[in-house]
């Protein structure tokens, strides 16, 4: 299957919709929780020495509803190398600042959630990520992550947190329906990453309407996609200069939920230079291997240091004016009336 490079005319599927329907969309752009996110400044925060505070200036500053902050992000500073004391220290910044911290972690193993659980709790996050990254055939990885996510009521018994499973360039949108109903957990959700799907094989529009049912939170970015082996890799790119079909996937987010939002928090996870494999080819049996994988990484490439590391936060600052200036021409859209 090519890729398509012809998007989804967003502006069709507005004008379909009733009035009542474009109102609510029009208001829900405008007022779409927008979350900062640690890797739209990973390089920053590997070798520039940014910390998870002075993510936190970034967010207030851009006003933005809360941030996305991984257990690793910021090396020596990062939230995995906090003591509790440390931890409900930043916890008390955050609420000062009036920020809503989300929790990510890459794993789904026993240890890694728990301890994932135990530092979202302690910071006062309100939502922990996570992702399986096993090596095996599918159904392997699907029964095991299945196992560990029913652990999740041991790790938080009281069910302060939410849990959201990321699309996370391996399993299928079906695959992660399954897992999802499988666990039965109340506060287990999808999050939707705008570009993820591409290493499984799918495309974005009919990966999103497989996983709608599911999703509350969402990664935004852009992305290349290139042939890999049979399949599509994708080489993250600054927003809007990409493949993806952002707008429209945005407009049908923002439709999800009736009375509310469905989706919870949109994370502006800029990730230029960043490059995933393909992992799901058509040509894969019924039950592929997938091998061995680290976490997400971008590699710092040549060159000088300090200029890779400004380039990162300057991509970091205007992927919100774009997000904002995409979210706005879908409200003024909506609000335009026929003819």
């Amino acid at each position: 299957m090519p890729w398509s490079l012809e998007p989804p005319d967003w502006r069709k599927t507005i004008a379909a919709l009733d009035p009542a329907s474009r109102a609510r969309l029009a208001a829900r752009a405008r007022g779409a929780p927008l979350f900062a996110h640690a890797y739209a400044f990973h390089l920053n925060m590997r070798f520039g020495g940014m910390t998870p505070l002075r993510l936190a200036d970034f967010t207030a500053a851009q006003r933005l509803s809360g941030l996305k902050l991984h257990v690793d992000d910021g090396e020596q500073a990062s939230l995995s190398r906090m003591d509790d004391d440390t931890l409900a220290a930043l916890a008390t910044q955050l609420k000062a600042r009036g920020l809503e911290l989300h929790v990510e972690t890459s794993t789904t193993e026993e240890g890694g959630l728990a301890d994932a659980v135990r530092i979202a709790l302690t910071t006062g996050a309100t939502s922990l990520r996570c992702y399986p990254r096993y090596e095996g055939r599918v159904s392997q990885i699907i029964n095991w992550t299945i196992a560990d996510l029913r652990r999740l009521t041991d790790f938080d018994p009281e069910g302060q947190l939410r849990y959201t499973l990321e699309q996370h360039e391996d399993l299928k949108s079906q695959e992660l329906v399954h897992i999802i109903e499988a666990v039965a957990n109340p506060r287990l959700s999808l999050l939707f990453d705008f570009g993820n799907m591409i290493n499984a094989y799918e495309l974005p529009m009919p990966a999103l309407a497989i996983q709608a049912p599911y999703i509350t939170e969402v990664h935004v970015k852009d992305c290349l996609v290139e042939p890999d082996r049979g399949g599509w890799a994708h080489l993250a790119c600054v927003s809007g200069a990409g493949h993806l079909p952002m707008q429209a996937m945005f407009v049908d987010l923002l439709l999800l939920g009736e009375d509310r939002s469905q989706i919870l928090a949109f994370g502006l996870e800029e990730e230029e230079g960043y490059f995933a494999p393909a992992l799901r080819r058509p040509s894969d049996g019924p039950d592929p291997f997938i091998p061995d994988r680290t976490a997400s990484f971008t590699d710092l490439g040549p060159g000088d240091l300090a200029a890779r590391l400004s380039r990162e936060a300057v991509a970091a600052q205007r992927q919100v004016e774009t997000i904002r200036t995409m979210l706005e021409d879908i409200a003024q859209e909506a609000e335009r009336t026929e003819g």
